[in-house]
Protein backbone atom coordinates (compact mmCIF):
# COMPACT_ATOMS: atom_id res chain seq x y z
CA UNK A 1 0.00 0.00 0.00
CA UNK A 2 1.23 3.54 -1.51
CA UNK A 3 1.03 5.77 1.27
CA UNK A 4 1.77 9.64 1.67
CA UNK A 5 1.78 11.92 4.26
CA UNK A 6 1.16 15.63 4.30
CA UNK A 7 1.41 17.52 7.25
CA UNK A 8 -0.82 20.42 7.80
CA UNK A 9 0.78 22.66 10.78
CA UNK A 10 1.86 20.63 14.27
CA UNK A 11 -1.50 19.51 15.09
CA UNK A 12 -2.93 17.71 11.91
CA UNK A 13 -1.79 15.72 9.16
CA UNK A 14 -3.18 14.30 5.88
CA UNK A 15 -2.70 10.81 5.14
CA UNK A 16 -3.55 9.85 1.44
CA UNK A 17 -3.15 6.61 -0.66
CA UNK A 18 -4.84 3.77 -2.69
CA UNK A 19 -7.24 1.33 -0.99
CA UNK A 20 -6.49 -1.82 -3.45
CA UNK A 21 -9.54 -3.79 -4.65
CA UNK A 22 -7.25 -7.16 -4.26
CA UNK A 23 -6.64 -6.14 -0.23
CA UNK A 24 -10.35 -5.53 0.43
CA UNK A 25 -11.96 -8.49 -1.76
CA UNK A 26 -9.38 -10.62 0.60
CA UNK A 27 -10.57 -8.34 3.43
CA UNK A 28 -13.96 -9.58 2.74
CA UNK A 29 -13.03 -13.07 2.47
CA UNK A 30 -11.58 -12.82 5.79
CA UNK A 31 -14.76 -11.35 7.38
CA UNK A 32 -16.93 -13.90 5.79
CA UNK A 33 -15.23 -16.89 6.90
CA UNK A 34 -15.06 -15.30 10.43
CA UNK A 35 -18.89 -14.51 10.29
CA UNK A 36 -19.28 -18.04 8.89
CA UNK A 37 -18.13 -19.76 12.02
CA UNK A 38 -20.80 -17.74 14.51
CA UNK A 39 -24.14 -17.09 11.84
CA UNK A 40 -26.87 -19.60 12.56
CA UNK A 41 -28.49 -20.39 8.94
CA UNK A 42 -30.97 -22.68 8.29
CA UNK A 43 -29.68 -25.92 6.29
CA UNK A 44 -26.36 -25.53 7.54
CA UNK A 45 -24.97 -26.51 11.02
CA UNK A 46 -23.61 -23.39 13.29
CA UNK A 47 -20.07 -22.27 13.26
CA UNK A 48 -19.99 -24.01 8.87
CA UNK A 49 -22.01 -21.66 7.28
CA UNK A 50 -20.02 -21.02 3.63
CA UNK A 51 -18.61 -17.90 3.24
CA UNK A 52 -20.08 -18.00 -0.15
CA UNK A 53 -23.43 -17.92 1.86
CA UNK A 54 -22.35 -15.37 3.71
CA UNK A 55 -21.16 -13.05 0.87
CA UNK A 56 -25.31 -13.66 -0.53
CA UNK A 57 -26.59 -12.75 2.40
CA UNK A 58 -24.85 -9.80 4.19
CA UNK A 59 -22.37 -8.43 1.23
CA UNK A 60 -23.27 -5.06 1.82
CA UNK A 61 -22.43 -4.92 5.20
CA UNK A 62 -19.36 -6.95 4.60
CA UNK A 63 -17.60 -4.46 2.09
CA UNK A 64 -18.13 -1.48 4.40
CA UNK A 65 -16.41 -3.95 7.29
CA UNK A 66 -13.93 -4.57 4.54
CA UNK A 67 -13.39 -0.92 3.33
CA UNK A 68 -12.95 0.18 7.23
CA UNK A 69 -10.18 -2.00 7.74
CA UNK A 70 -8.52 -1.27 4.71
CA UNK A 71 -8.77 2.68 6.14
CA UNK A 72 -7.22 2.02 9.40
CA UNK A 73 -4.64 -0.31 7.79
CA UNK A 74 -3.77 2.97 5.82
CA UNK A 75 -4.20 5.27 8.70
CA UNK A 76 -1.87 2.88 10.58
CA UNK A 77 0.73 3.31 7.73
CA UNK A 78 0.70 6.62 7.65
CA UNK A 79 1.25 7.56 11.65
CA UNK A 80 4.00 4.72 11.29
CA UNK A 81 5.59 6.69 8.14
CA UNK A 82 4.91 10.18 10.65
CA UNK A 83 6.24 8.70 13.68
CA UNK A 84 3.33 9.19 15.84
CA UNK A 85 2.03 6.78 18.28
CA UNK A 86 -1.99 5.80 17.44
CA UNK A 87 -3.01 6.42 21.36
CA UNK A 88 -1.52 10.35 20.45
CA UNK A 89 -4.62 10.63 17.44
CA UNK A 90 -7.56 12.96 19.09
CA UNK A 91 -11.33 12.81 17.75
CA UNK A 92 -11.95 11.06 14.94
CA UNK A 93 -10.12 11.13 11.65
CA UNK A 94 -12.21 13.42 8.46
CA UNK A 95 -12.41 11.68 5.16
CA UNK A 96 -11.50 14.82 2.63
CA UNK A 97 -11.62 12.45 -0.31
CA UNK A 98 -13.57 9.10 -0.99
CA UNK A 99 -13.25 8.18 -4.38
CA UNK A 100 -14.38 5.25 -5.70
CA UNK A 101 -12.97 4.34 -9.36
CA UNK A 102 -13.38 0.92 -11.20
CA UNK A 103 -11.33 -1.14 -9.04
CA UNK A 104 -9.32 0.80 -5.94
CA UNK A 105 -10.45 3.44 -4.13
CA UNK A 106 -8.48 7.03 -3.88
CA UNK A 107 -8.61 8.19 -0.46
CA UNK A 108 -7.63 11.49 1.95
CA UNK A 109 -8.31 11.22 5.79
CA UNK A 110 -7.52 14.34 7.82
CA UNK A 111 -6.07 13.10 11.49
CA UNK A 112 -5.47 15.40 14.28
CA UNK A 113 -3.11 15.18 17.49
CA UNK A 114 -2.79 16.19 20.44
CA UNK A 115 -0.79 19.28 20.69
CA UNK A 116 2.01 20.41 22.45
CA UNK A 117 2.23 23.57 24.35
CA UNK A 118 5.42 25.35 25.50
CA UNK A 119 4.30 26.38 29.48
CA UNK A 120 6.99 28.67 30.01
CA UNK A 121 5.99 31.64 31.68
CA UNK A 122 2.41 30.35 32.53
CA UNK A 123 1.98 32.05 36.23
CA UNK A 124 2.70 35.23 34.48
CA UNK A 125 -0.88 35.08 33.80
CA UNK A 126 -2.03 35.01 37.17
CA UNK A 127 -3.93 37.99 38.37
CA UNK A 128 -3.47 40.32 41.77
CA UNK A 129 -6.23 40.71 44.13
CA UNK A 130 -6.74 41.68 47.36
CA UNK A 131 -8.31 38.88 49.52
CA UNK A 132 -11.94 39.95 50.85
CA UNK A 133 -12.72 40.80 54.18
CA UNK A 134 -15.91 40.40 56.66
CA UNK A 135 -16.81 43.83 58.13
CA UNK A 136 -18.14 44.19 61.66
CA UNK A 137 -21.54 45.49 60.32
CA UNK A 138 -21.46 42.36 57.59
CA UNK A 139 -20.93 40.09 60.46
CA UNK A 140 -23.23 41.81 62.77
CA UNK A 141 -25.81 41.12 59.55
CA UNK A 142 -24.76 37.99 59.11
CA UNK A 143 -25.44 36.51 62.81
CA UNK A 144 -29.39 38.07 62.88
CA UNK A 145 -29.52 36.56 59.75
CA UNK A 146 -28.44 33.43 60.73
CA UNK A 147 -29.97 33.60 64.04
CA UNK A 148 -33.29 34.05 62.00
CA UNK A 149 -32.85 31.17 60.01
CA UNK A 150 -32.58 29.23 63.33
CA UNK A 151 -35.22 30.38 65.10
CA UNK A 152 -38.21 28.07 65.34
CA UNK A 153 -41.71 29.00 64.01
CA UNK A 154 -44.46 28.79 66.98
CA UNK A 155 -48.78 29.10 66.44
CA UNK A 156 -49.41 32.71 67.23
CA UNK A 157 -50.98 33.25 70.89
CA UNK A 158 -53.50 35.39 69.48
CA UNK A 159 -55.73 34.78 66.19
CA UNK A 160 -55.18 37.72 63.95
CA UNK A 161 -54.86 38.27 59.59
CA UNK A 162 -51.91 36.64 58.21
CA UNK A 163 -49.32 38.97 56.91
CA UNK A 164 -45.83 39.11 55.19
CA UNK A 165 -43.35 36.72 56.72
CA UNK A 166 -46.04 34.66 58.61
CA UNK A 167 -45.41 30.77 58.25
CA UNK A 168 -48.85 29.36 57.43
CA UNK A 169 -50.61 26.05 57.31
CA UNK A 170 -53.06 25.52 55.14
CA UNK A 171 -55.37 23.02 52.25
CA UNK A 172 -54.95 24.11 49.06
CA UNK A 173 -56.56 22.70 45.92
CA UNK A 174 -56.13 23.73 42.33
CA UNK A 175 -58.21 23.78 39.37
CA UNK A 176 -57.81 24.67 35.94
CA UNK A 177 -61.16 25.35 34.25
CA UNK A 178 -63.20 23.08 37.06
CA UNK A 179 -61.18 20.07 36.47
CA UNK A 180 -58.83 19.27 39.25
CA UNK A 181 -54.66 18.55 38.08
CA UNK A 182 -52.68 16.32 39.27
CA UNK A 183 -49.85 17.65 41.83
CA UNK A 184 -52.61 20.38 42.39
CA UNK A 185 -53.60 19.17 45.94
CA UNK A 186 -51.94 19.09 49.58
CA UNK A 187 -53.15 18.91 53.01
CA UNK A 188 -51.72 21.01 56.26
CA UNK A 189 -49.14 22.48 53.60
CA UNK A 190 -46.82 24.96 55.20
CA UNK A 191 -46.15 27.99 53.20
CA UNK A 192 -44.08 30.88 54.15
CA UNK A 193 -45.48 34.13 52.73
CA UNK A 194 -43.16 36.19 51.10
CA UNK A 195 -40.75 33.01 50.24
CA UNK A 196 -41.85 32.94 46.37
CA UNK A 197 -42.15 29.25 46.38
CA UNK A 198 -45.31 29.55 44.97
CA UNK A 199 -46.98 30.79 41.36
CA UNK A 200 -46.50 34.34 41.30
CA UNK A 201 -49.19 35.91 42.93
CA UNK A 202 -50.26 33.54 45.67
CA UNK A 203 -48.89 34.39 48.40
CA UNK A 204 -49.94 37.73 48.32
CA UNK A 205 -53.77 36.72 48.15
CA UNK A 206 -53.08 34.72 51.32
CA UNK A 207 -52.12 37.63 53.08
CA UNK A 208 -55.34 38.95 54.77
CA UNK A 209 -56.67 35.38 55.58
CA UNK A 210 -58.09 34.57 59.02
CA UNK A 211 -58.05 31.39 61.07
CA UNK A 212 -60.55 28.37 59.58
CA UNK A 213 -61.27 30.97 56.66
CA UNK A 214 -61.66 29.22 53.08
CA UNK A 215 -61.06 31.31 49.62
CA UNK A 216 -60.75 30.99 46.36
CA UNK A 217 -57.40 32.31 44.61
CA UNK A 218 -57.09 32.95 40.98
CA UNK A 219 -53.48 32.83 39.29
CA UNK A 220 -51.91 32.40 35.98
CA UNK A 221 -48.86 29.37 35.72
CA UNK A 222 -45.74 31.32 34.21
CA UNK A 223 -45.62 30.93 30.48
CA UNK A 224 -42.00 29.01 31.23
CA UNK A 225 -43.43 26.73 34.05
CA UNK A 226 -42.07 23.30 34.09
CA UNK A 227 -44.95 21.17 33.22
CA UNK A 228 -45.91 22.01 29.82
CA UNK A 229 -49.66 21.43 30.17
CA UNK A 230 -50.19 23.76 33.16
CA UNK A 231 -47.34 26.48 31.53
CA UNK A 232 -49.25 29.83 30.95
CA UNK A 233 -52.60 28.66 31.89
CA UNK A 234 -55.64 30.06 34.25
CA UNK A 235 -55.61 28.18 37.75
CA UNK A 236 -58.17 28.27 40.20
CA UNK A 237 -57.00 27.39 44.12
CA UNK A 238 -59.25 26.77 46.95
CA UNK A 239 -57.36 27.44 50.13
CA UNK A 240 -58.35 26.86 53.65
CA UNK A 241 -56.34 28.68 56.49
CA UNK A 242 -55.54 26.06 59.73
CA UNK A 243 -52.81 27.84 60.97
CA UNK A 244 -50.68 31.08 61.54
CA UNK A 245 -46.90 30.65 62.65
CA UNK A 246 -44.82 33.18 63.94
CA UNK A 247 -41.01 32.62 63.99
CA UNK A 248 -39.33 33.45 68.01
CA UNK A 249 -36.03 35.62 68.36
CA UNK A 250 -33.49 33.58 69.28
CA UNK A 251 -30.30 34.53 71.59
CA UNK A 252 -27.39 34.19 70.11
CA UNK A 253 -25.32 32.90 73.33
CA UNK A 254 -22.99 30.45 73.83
CA UNK A 255 -25.45 27.87 74.13
CA UNK A 256 -27.03 28.85 71.17
CA UNK A 257 -23.47 28.43 69.35
CA UNK A 258 -23.43 25.36 71.03
CA UNK A 259 -26.38 23.60 69.65
CA UNK A 260 -26.06 25.18 66.10
CA UNK A 261 -22.63 23.76 65.71
CA UNK A 262 -23.14 20.37 67.29
CA UNK A 263 -19.76 21.38 69.16
CA UNK A 264 -20.36 21.00 73.01
CA UNK A 265 -16.98 23.63 73.11
CA UNK A 266 -18.27 26.01 70.50
CA UNK A 267 -18.90 29.84 71.96
CA UNK A 268 -20.36 32.80 70.39
CA UNK A 269 -16.77 33.50 69.01
CA UNK A 270 -16.54 30.22 67.47
CA UNK A 271 -19.65 30.81 65.54
CA UNK A 272 -18.55 34.78 64.94
CA UNK A 273 -15.62 32.85 63.29
CA UNK A 274 -17.45 30.57 61.39
CA UNK A 275 -20.06 33.16 59.82
CA UNK A 276 -16.58 35.36 59.32
CA UNK A 277 -14.89 32.34 56.63
CA UNK A 278 -18.52 32.16 55.26
CA UNK A 279 -18.66 35.93 54.86
CA UNK A 280 -14.85 35.65 52.94
CA UNK A 281 -15.49 32.44 51.13
CA UNK A 282 -18.65 34.18 49.41
CA UNK A 283 -17.19 37.11 48.28
CA UNK A 284 -14.00 35.31 47.33
CA UNK A 285 -15.63 32.99 45.44
CA UNK A 286 -17.70 35.77 43.86
CA UNK A 287 -14.52 37.84 42.64
CA UNK A 288 -13.39 34.64 41.49
CA UNK A 289 -16.18 33.76 38.97
CA UNK A 290 -17.00 37.51 37.67
CA UNK A 291 -13.60 38.32 37.62
CA UNK A 292 -10.38 36.29 38.54
CA UNK A 293 -11.19 33.58 36.39
CA UNK A 294 -12.44 35.29 33.36
CA UNK A 295 -9.07 37.42 33.03
CA UNK A 296 -6.97 34.28 34.02
CA UNK A 297 -8.54 32.31 30.38
CA UNK A 298 -7.99 35.54 28.34
CA UNK A 299 -4.56 36.02 29.22
CA UNK A 300 -3.56 32.22 28.36
CA UNK A 301 -5.78 31.79 25.03
CA UNK A 302 -3.82 35.15 24.52
CA UNK A 303 -0.16 33.84 25.56
CA UNK A 304 -0.08 30.47 24.44
CA UNK A 305 0.19 29.92 20.43
CA UNK A 306 -0.41 26.51 18.68
CA UNK A 307 -2.14 24.75 16.36
CA UNK A 308 -5.43 23.22 17.15
CA UNK A 309 -6.85 19.98 15.96
CA UNK A 310 -9.31 21.05 12.96
CA UNK A 311 -12.06 18.08 14.47
CA UNK A 312 -11.65 19.36 17.88
CA UNK A 313 -12.45 22.73 16.74
CA UNK A 314 -15.40 21.85 14.07
CA UNK A 315 -16.97 19.99 16.88
CA UNK A 316 -17.24 22.85 19.14
CA UNK A 317 -18.06 25.13 16.25
CA UNK A 318 -21.04 22.42 15.63
CA UNK A 319 -21.67 22.43 19.50
CA UNK A 320 -21.99 26.36 19.43
CA UNK A 321 -24.45 26.05 16.35
CA UNK A 322 -26.90 23.97 17.97
CA UNK A 323 -26.68 25.49 20.86
CA UNK A 324 -27.62 29.23 19.02
CA UNK A 325 -30.31 26.65 17.02
CA UNK A 326 -32.27 25.81 20.82
CA UNK A 327 -33.08 29.56 20.72
CA UNK A 328 -34.37 30.13 17.00
CA UNK A 329 -38.02 29.25 15.96
CA UNK A 330 -39.13 27.02 12.93
CA UNK A 331 -39.22 29.87 10.17
CA UNK A 332 -35.41 30.79 11.55
CA UNK A 333 -34.43 27.04 12.01
CA UNK A 334 -35.83 26.03 8.13
CA UNK A 335 -34.18 29.53 6.74
CA UNK A 336 -30.82 27.65 7.87
CA UNK A 337 -31.82 24.17 6.83
CA UNK A 338 -32.43 25.22 3.01
CA UNK A 339 -29.87 27.69 2.91
CA UNK A 340 -25.95 26.61 3.30
CA UNK A 341 -24.42 29.78 2.84
CA UNK A 342 -26.17 31.12 5.63
CA UNK A 343 -25.54 28.29 7.42
CA UNK A 344 -22.13 28.47 6.83
CA UNK A 345 -22.21 32.55 7.30
CA UNK A 346 -23.33 31.17 11.03
CA UNK A 347 -20.38 28.40 11.59
CA UNK A 348 -17.63 31.33 10.67
CA UNK A 349 -19.48 33.33 13.31
CA UNK A 350 -18.59 31.47 16.09
CA UNK A 351 -15.31 30.04 14.83
CA UNK A 352 -13.10 32.22 16.78
CA UNK A 353 -15.08 31.79 19.92
CA UNK A 354 -14.99 28.09 19.20
CA UNK A 355 -11.14 28.16 18.79
CA UNK A 356 -10.87 29.99 22.03
CA UNK A 357 -13.00 27.67 23.57
CA UNK A 358 -10.83 24.58 22.38
CA UNK A 359 -7.65 26.59 22.89
CA UNK A 360 -8.57 27.17 26.60
CA UNK A 361 -9.30 23.45 27.03
CA UNK A 362 -5.84 22.50 25.97
CA UNK A 363 -4.36 24.86 27.92
CA UNK A 364 -5.93 24.23 31.02
CA UNK A 365 -5.62 20.30 30.98
CA UNK A 366 -1.93 20.58 30.19
CA UNK A 367 -1.60 22.88 33.29
CA UNK A 368 -3.47 20.47 34.72
CA UNK A 369 -1.01 17.90 34.43
CA UNK A 370 1.98 20.35 35.04
CA UNK A 371 0.72 21.32 38.37
CA UNK A 372 -0.12 17.84 39.76
CA UNK A 373 -4.11 18.96 39.88
CA UNK A 374 -6.36 15.81 39.37
CA UNK A 375 -10.40 15.28 39.51
CA UNK A 376 -12.09 11.76 40.13
CA UNK A 377 -15.14 11.16 39.09
CA UNK A 378 -16.25 11.04 43.23
CA UNK A 379 -15.47 14.84 42.75
CA UNK A 380 -17.32 15.23 39.99
CA UNK A 381 -20.74 13.31 41.75
CA UNK A 382 -20.34 15.32 44.89
CA UNK A 383 -20.44 18.61 43.16
CA UNK A 384 -23.23 17.92 41.61
CA UNK A 385 -25.29 16.53 43.95
CA UNK A 386 -24.11 19.61 46.26
CA UNK A 387 -25.34 21.85 42.60
CA UNK A 388 -28.66 19.95 42.87
CA UNK A 389 -28.96 20.50 46.49
CA UNK A 390 -28.68 24.29 46.07
CA UNK A 391 -30.98 24.74 43.50
CA UNK A 392 -33.62 22.31 45.30
CA UNK A 393 -33.10 20.05 41.99
CA UNK A 394 -33.44 15.62 42.51
CA UNK A 395 -29.74 14.77 42.71
CA UNK A 396 -29.88 11.60 40.61
CA UNK A 397 -32.34 13.18 38.24
CA UNK A 398 -29.55 15.93 37.52
CA UNK A 399 -26.72 12.95 37.28
CA UNK A 400 -29.27 11.25 34.77
CA UNK A 401 -29.19 14.05 32.35
CA UNK A 402 -25.53 14.71 32.42
CA UNK A 403 -24.92 10.96 32.22
CA UNK A 404 -27.24 11.00 28.90
CA UNK A 405 -26.30 13.85 27.51
CA UNK A 406 -22.67 12.82 27.38
CA UNK A 407 -22.09 16.42 29.99
CA UNK A 408 -19.93 14.83 32.50
CA UNK A 409 -16.83 15.21 30.70
CA UNK A 410 -17.82 19.14 30.57
CA UNK A 411 -18.23 18.86 33.93
CA UNK A 412 -15.21 17.15 35.31
CA UNK A 413 -13.30 20.01 33.26
CA UNK A 414 -14.78 22.72 34.69
CA UNK A 415 -13.75 21.20 37.99
CA UNK A 416 -10.44 20.66 37.25
CA UNK A 417 -10.35 24.37 35.78
CA UNK A 418 -12.27 25.54 39.02
CA UNK A 419 -9.34 23.60 41.19
CA UNK A 420 -6.36 24.35 39.08
CA UNK A 421 -7.01 28.10 38.94
CA UNK A 422 -7.90 27.94 42.76
CA UNK A 423 -4.20 26.60 43.38
CA UNK A 424 -2.06 28.75 40.97
CA UNK A 425 -4.29 31.71 42.50
CA UNK A 426 -2.97 30.92 45.94
CA UNK A 427 -6.75 30.26 47.36
CA UNK A 428 -5.32 27.30 49.31
CA UNK A 429 -3.03 29.38 50.94
CA UNK A 430 -4.21 32.32 51.40
CA UNK A 431 -9.03 31.96 51.06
Amino acid sequence: MKVTVKKVDDANMIISGILDSEVIEKNVDKLAIQAGKELKVDGFRKGKVPAHVVKKMHGKKLRQDAEGEAIRALIDAGLKEAEIKPEDMIGEPVFKKYEKGEKDIETEVEISIKPKIDLTGYMDVVPSYKKPTASKKELDEKMKEFAKQQAPYTKIARKRAVKDGDMTVIDFEGFIDGVAFEGGKAEKFNLKIGSGSFIPGFEEQIIGMKYEEEKEITVTFPKEYGAKDLAGKEAVFKVKLHEIQEQKEVEIDDDFAKKVLSDENATVDTLKKRLEDQIISEELSKLYNEELKPKMIEALVKKFDFALPNNIVEQEIDAKVNAKAQTMDKKELEIYKTDIQKLQELRDSVKEEARDSVKATFIVDALAKEEGVEVDDQEVLSALYYQAMMSGQDAQELVKYYQENNLMPAAKMGLMEDKLFGKMLGFDKRG
